[in-house]
């Protein structure tokens, strides 16, 4: 039972949903926020040396033209055999 002189305080919202300030505000915190974030993880990142990217560009290129080669190796076949078989 309850005190007719009591009153209740209200409860807080749950955590991440206050909604203090203007629009503008609110806007500003979360833009520094997220831009705080990116920039912490763009320091975790480690880049390659010289020497570890001349390896990985000369592991594409060659994978490219292995799969260039291939592919045209089988649409040469393909076409040659389609040719056979209708005859044109």
């Amino acid at each position: 039972m309850t005190d007719v002189g009591q009153t209740r305080t209200p409860s807080k919202p749950p955590k991440g949903k206050e909604r203090g300030g203007n629009p503008i505000s609110r806007w500003y915190r979360a833009t520094a926020l997220f831009i705080s974030q990116i920039l912490d993880e763009l320091r975790k990142v480690v880049r390659p040396t010289r020497h570890e990217l001349w390896n990985y560009t000369l592991v594409v290129i060659v994978f490219v033209s292995f799969m260039m080669a291939l592919v045209s190796v089988l649409d040469f076949g393909f076409s040659r055999l389609v040719a056979l078989v209708f005859g044109t």
